[in-house]
């Protein structure tokens, strides 16, 4: 169910639970500002997450509150997966979802990275 991302982080939601380590994740990289690991249910032969590893609810929040060291580190963080992962000359997509209307599911801002098959349009219209 999407969520508003305008409530403040609660720090119960999924993500914040993998960062603690109270829930496993197939976790590919790992930095000071993000982690990043397999989605358990993939929508593209190769469909990873990277989460910034401060309590941030959306893009919106983290634009608004990540210092420059925070963003610029998370940003690296998912060019470095998307190329460690070989998606770069086939090419990938990236997806943040942001609130109720982006269809966000998670209250903790993620970049799902998607790849390893020609993905078609995002929209139809």
């Amino acid at each position: 169910m999407p969520i508003d991302a305008t409530q403040p982080y609660d720090d119960q939601n999924i993500f914040a639970k993998i960062l603690r380590g109270e829930i496993p994740s197939k976790r590919v990289y790992d930095d000071d500002f993000a982690i990043a690991f397999h989605d358990i249910a993939p929508q593209a032969p190769t469909h990873l997450l990277v989460i910034p590893k401060g309590a941030y609810v959306s893009w919106d929040d983290f634009s608004a509150r990540g210092s420059d060291a925070e963003i610029a580190g998370f940003v690296r963080a998912v060019g470095t997966v998307a190329r460690a992962a070989g998606l770069v000359e086939p090419g990938y997509r990236l997806l943040a979802n942001v609130g109720h209307d982006g269809h966000q599911e998670v209250p903790h801002l993620h970049v799902h990275v998607f790849g390893g098959a020609p993905l078609g349009p995002m929209l139809s219209r």
